[in-house]
């Protein structure tokens, strides 16, 4: 009771806009509520990623309910997914635990793989027609054993890139899915990337949870905005945004990626 005592409201707000976003489009998560975090609210690097994993892992479920309700979820791209990215978060959290990194150290890494990350988020926004009609142009149609392989290795990539910096599971996992999976509707495609960033979230940001990387007060104010944002949005728009809103979201990740590079 006492964390729903102290609820602010500015990070009420603030997790309305970022879970009706994701619940739009699926990207938008990590790539904004983690630098949203640490430049605007001044939280702690590692705090920021391991809150709002958490935050992800609770906000993404409510969202999961509605595509799932509206069957806009494929299960056997959750379960390839998967299949790549919990191996790999789990592995990636057992190496910094063992390497034993000092904070200001693994801060100072968080912020520049953020940092990196955003900029990768953000050429996927602005340049994923270009993507996909190249990649069908060279690759053409794979075969399933090796479309299999490819979104395992994918789940990978997801794995220990949301692990370290929180991002990458939106943006980046759509691209990736509609070069893999072009014969999808793209609100399948939403889908099942918010349902297989269920999981990778919670086990990633668990082990956060367990070195006290996360802010209970923050996570609940800002779960208090974000479960009726997703909820709202997957109800009403579970499709990708339209070039403008992708092109002000890239150039926005650029200028965040930008002052954290530089800090």
């Amino acid at each position: 009771m006492a964390l729903f005592a102290t609820i602010q409201p500015l990070f009420v707000i603030s997790g309305f806009a970022v879970g009706f976003l994701v619940g739009m489009t699926g990207v938008g998560g990590g790539s904004l509520m983690t630098p949203l975090l640490i430049l605007l609210f001044h939280v702690h690097p590692v705090t920021a990623v391991g809150t709002d994993l958490i935050y992800a892992s609770v906000t993404k479920t409510g969202g999961s309910l509605v595509h799932g309700f509206n069957r806009t979820i494929d299960w056997r791209i959750v379960r390839r997914l998967a299949l790549g990215s919990l191996p790999a978060s789990l592995a990636t959290l057992a190496i910094l635990w063992l390497l034993k990194i000092d904070q200001s150290a693994y801060s100072a890494l968080v912020t520049k793989v953020l940092g990196v990350a955003l900029i990768a988020t953000a050429a996927a926004l602005l340049m994923r027609r270009k993507l996909l009609a190249t990649y069908s142009q060279r690759v053409g149609v794979l075969s399933d054993q090796q479309t299999r392989s490819y979104t395992i290795v994918t789940g990978v990539v997801l794995g220990v890139l949301v692990t370290v910096s929180s991002v990458g599971a939106g943006a980046l996992g759509v691209t990736a899915l509609l070069l893999l999976y072009p014969e999808l509707p793209v609100v399948r495609i939403a889908g099942s990337d918010i349902a297989h960033a269920v999981p990778l979230t919670l086990v990633a940001g668990m082990g956060h949870v367990m070195t006290g990387g996360v802010d209970m007060t923050v996570l609940v104010s800002l779960l208090c905005g974000s479960l009726p944002g997703i909820m709202l949005a997957s109800l009403f728009a579970p499709r990708l945004p339209d070039r403008a809103l992708r092109i002000v979201l890239a150039i926005t990740l650029i200028v965040v990626a930008i002052r954290l590079l530089s800090a």
